[in-house]
C-alpha cells in the first residue's frame, strides 16, 4: 500500500512538472480563415516555463498551422557550421532604444465582453493576457470616457453645459462595470507591474465648435483650461479606485476630427497644429506639472502615420517640447506610407520615445487569419527598427460580430468571445502578440542587428538573457545561424512562423 501511494505521489508530482515546465497545448480547432485556440472554464493553453542553463539555447515556435507555444532546447555551440545564408550576429552589437512593453487597450467592449463568459472562463482569458504562464502584458491603454467601442456615446460631463468648474464629472458605468474591475485584476496578476496610458476620443459636446461627439469639430478656446482640469479630473477618479498611469496622450486621432460624419461617426475632436501647440504649451503642460500626477509621461500626435510629415510643427516647438516625452503612432495607414516617415517622429530639442498605441485588422473579423498576424508582426519589427520602445494593440476581445460597436465599425481582435458556448477563441494575431510581450520584456535593451534577408528584432533582458525574434514569412523553412559572445546557435525556422530564441 505504501509502495502504491508513493507511486501515486511520483506521478501526481510528474504530471504538476511537466503542466508547469511545457504548459498546457493549444486545443486546436480549424476554421474558415486559418486555426484558433480554444479556451473555455475547464481548459487554456499556456506559455511554456523559460529554462535556459548555461552553454543552452531554449526556442519557441508558432507557425500558421500549429498555434500556441512550441518549444525546444538546444546547444550552443563553439563554431560556425557555415552553410546558412540567413545570419544574425549580435558579437558587436550596440544597445539602441529601451522595450517600454507591449499590450492592449481596456476598452469598453473589451469589458463587455469578457464579463459575458463565465467567471472561471474569464479567469483564463485574463491569466492567458497578464499571467506568467500567459503572455504577460505590461503596457495598456485606457480610453478616458467614451470609444467607438463603447456601449454608448459619453463623456464624463455630458449634461451640464457651461460647468467650467467640472463640479457634475463623473465617471460612468462603463468605467465601473467593464474598466476599472478588469484592470485591477490584470494589474494583481501581472504583480503590480502593469504600466497604463490614458487617451481621449472627444470633450462633452458643449465644449466643441459643432455640439457633437463626432463630426468636424475642435474646443473652444474658452475651455481650453477646462479641458485641460478634466484629464486631472479623471486621474483623480481613477486614482480613487487604485489605479495609477504611466502617460497620456494628448487626443486621439485629431485627423478624424477634422471629417464629417458621414466618413466618420467615431468619436474625435479635432486639433491644428497651432492650436494643439496653444493647449499643450500654455495649459495641459502646465496643469499636469503642478498637479500630483507631474511624473505622467506625455505623448502627442496618436495617430496614423499619413499625418506625420506634419509633426515637426509640434515637435520643433520649444514651448510644447517643455512638456512633451513622446510621440504615440497608430498602425492603420502603416502599409500606405514608405518606412521613412517615422523619421519626423524625431526632434532637433530632445530625445523623444516613440510607441505605436492603437492597432487592429478593420475588415470584418476574419477568425483564424495568419494573414492579419503577419500584418501586426512586419509593423512591429518596422517600428522597432524606427526606434519604438513599445506596440499596443486595440481591443483585447471582442464578440463573434467584432463587437460591440456604438457605430458601425466592426473590426478584429486576438480574442473573440463567445459567450452562448462560454468560451473564447485566441487567434494567430494573439501569438504574434505574444512573442513579443512575453519574451522582449520591460526595461531589455534592443540590439543593433543588421540582416536583410530574415525579419528580426534582438534584445538584451534584464535577467541577462538575449532574446532574439525571427519571423518568417515565405513557404519555405530556413536555417539561421546567431553568433554571439556566447557562441553560435544554428536553428531551423518553419514556413510561415514566428519563432523567440532564448540563450
Amino acid at each position: 500500500m505504501k509502495m502504491l501511494l508513493h507511486q501515486v505521489y511520483f506521478l501526481l508530482l510528474a504530471a504538476f512538472f511537466i503542466n508547469h515546465v511545457y504548459g498546457n497545448t493549444c486545443s486546436q480547432k480549424t476554421t474558415t480563415y486559418g486555426y484558433v485556440c480554444v479556451c473555455n472554464s475547464t481548459y487554456c493553453d499556456t506559455v511554456p516555463q523559460i529554462y535556459v542553463k548555461e552553454g543552452t539555447y531554449q526556442q519557441y515556435t508558432t507557425t500558421s498551422q500549429t498555434l500556441g507555444f512550441s518549444t525546444s532546447n538546444g546547444q550552443i555551440k563553439s563554431v560556425s557550421e557555415g552553410y546558412s545564408i540567413y545570419k544574425i550576429d549580435l558579437t558587436n552589437s550596440q544597445p539602441k532604444q529601451t522595450v517600454f512593453g507591449f499590450g492592449g487597450a481596456f476598452t469598453g467592449s473589451t469589458g463587455f465582453n469578457i464579463n459575458s463568459l463565465p467567471s472561471t472562463a474569464q479567469d483564463n482569458l485574463l491569466e492567458s493576457y497578464f499571467a506568467a504562464d500567459g503572455i504577460e502584458y505590461t503596457l495598456c491603454r485606457v480610453p478616458i470616457g467614451g470609444t467607438d467601442f463603447s456601449l454608448t456615446k459619453y463623456t464624463y460631463d455630458d449634461n451640464h453645459a457651461g460647468d467650467v468648474d467640472l463640479k457634475y464629472f463623473a465617471l460612468q458605468d462603463e468605467d465601473l462595470l467593464y474598466k476599472i474591475p478588469y484592470i485591477i485584476k490584470a494589474n494583481e496578476l501581472s504583480n503590480n507591474n502593469l504600466e497604463l496610458i490614458a487617451s481621449v476620443w472627444t470633450a462633452p459636446p458643449w465644449m466643441k465648435t459643432n455640439n457633437d461627439y463626432a463630426g468636424i469639430g475642435f474646443l473652444k478656446i474658452e475651455y481650453y483650461q477646462t479641458w485641460a482640469n478634466y484629464f486631472v479630473k479623471f486621474f483623480e477618479e481613477y486614482a480613487k479606485k487604485g489605479i495609477k498611469f504611466w502617460g497620456l496622450t494628448t487626443q486621439n486621432e485629431p485627423l478624424i476630427g477634422l471629417l464629417p460624419t458621414f466618413i466618420s461617426e467615431i468619436n474625435a475632436m479635432g486639433y491644428t497644429n497651432l492650436q494643439m501647440n496653444l493647449w499643450l504649451s500654455r495649459h495641459l503642460g502646465p496643469t499636469l506639472k503642478n498637479s500630483s500626477f507631474n511624473n505622467l509621461k506625455i505623448m502627442v500626435h496618436d495617430d496614423v502615420s499619413v499625418t506625420l510629415p506634419l509633426l515637426p510643427e509640434i515637435l520643433e516647438n520649444p514651448l510644447s517640447m517643455q512638456y512633451v516625452d513622446g510621440v504615440a503612432l497608430h498602425f492603420y495607414t502603416n502599409h500606405l506610407t514608405p518606412s521613412e516617415f517615422l523619421l519626423f517622429t524625431k526632434s532637433t530639442l530632445k530625445e523623444l520615445f516613440l510607441l505605436g498605441t492603437e492597432a487592429c485588422n478593420g475588415e470584418p473579423l476574419e477568425l483564424g487569419s495568419w494573414a492579419r498576424a503577419e500584418r501586426y508582426i512586419k509593423d512591429i519589427i518596422t517600428d522597432f527598427a524606427y526606434g519604438a520602445s513599445g506596440w499596443v494593440d486595440w481591443n483585447m476581445v471582442l464578440d463573434q460580430s467584432g463587437g460591440p460597436c456604438v457605430i458601425d465599425n466592426k473590426v478584429d481582435s486576438p480574442v473573440i468571445a463567445n459567450s452562448a458556448a462560454g468560451e473564447f477563441y485566441k487567434q494567430p494575431m494573439f501569438y504574434a502578440m505574444g512573442h513579443f510581450s512575453k519574451f522582449l520584456r520591460p526595461k531589455s535593451q534592443v540590439l543593433d542587428v543588421q540582416n536583410g534577408l530574415i525579419k528580426s528584432v534582438a534584445v538584451l533582458r534584464p535577467d541577462g538573457l538575449h532574446a532574439v525574434l525571427l519571423f518568417n514569412e515565405d513557404q519555405y523553412s530556413k536555417n539561421v545561424e546567431i553568433k554571439s559572445n556566447k557562441g553560435v546557435i544554428n536553428v531551423e525556422i518553419q514556413k510561415q512562423s514566428i519563432n523567440t530564441i532564448l540563450f
